[in-house]
């Protein structure tokens, strides 16, 4: 299926009309009818994928894929749109350590993972749950998650990733780890926590 044809589709699926697209991409309806008609075939990549986010598609779901697997090299595969988000400093996963809310840099991400910011794990308490040290965790920013999902929390001024547990006047923090304890924290001392965001992806380092 061409991209004119995925895109005139998928709005249709939608039930969107050519200006509900137009004011998510920030172009005209006209240029969205050039599109669908094949009249325009390059877009800018913001643009690109400001579309998918419209049409409620990651931007690869949009690429060209012919009909005749011969137009298809077999021996490369396209890579996913990519995206910078920053890198928050370091989170602790054992023993909580200090929070650096500033810049330490950049990350790449792939464009379909929702994620706001990415924090480098440090210690061994999220092993069962695949993350090590040094890993690069993606983080959803939100102020609660469901219980048992893992989540950046931080406490005071100190941060951790753990899987939360709400209860009645009590929250535990629990880690992927026998070896560590769980961290509970009830009443006034709730005060001294919050939750950073969701965990929703991460990336291994090389060992």
């Amino acid at each position: 299926m061409t991209f004119k044809e995925k895109i005139k589709n998928r709005r249709l699926e939608l039930g969107l009309t050519l200006d509900d697209v137009a004011k998510i991409v920030g172009v005209s309806n006209g240029t969205i009818s050039r599109w669908e008609s094949g009249v325009i075939e390059n877009q800018r990549r913001d643009k690109l994928i400001l579309l998918a986010k419209a049409l409620k598609l990651s931007p690869t779901d949009l690429i060209d894929t012919p009909e005749d697997s011969r137009y298809i090299p077999q021996n490369i595969f396209p890579m996913p749109l990519m995206r910078r988000v920053p890198l928050m400093g370091t989170i602790a996963c054992g023993e909580p350590i200090l929070a650096e809310e500033n810049l330490a840099g950049e990350v790449d991400i792939p464009d379909n993972i929702h994620a706001d910011f990415a924090l480098r794990c440090q210690g061994d308490s999220m092993i069962n749950a695949r993350i090590f040290d040094g890993d690069l965790v993606y983080i959803r920013q939100q102020e609660d998650v469901d219980n048992g999902e893992i989540a950046a929390v931080l406490i005071g001024d100190d941060a951790t990733l753990k899987r939360v547990y709400r209860y009645p006047n009590r929250l535990e923090l629990r880690p992927e780890n026998p070896t560590f304890p769980v961290l509970q924290y009830e009443d006034e001392q709730l005060a001294e926590v919050r939750i950073l965001g969701k965990a929703v992806a991460f990336t291994s380092v090389v060992r």
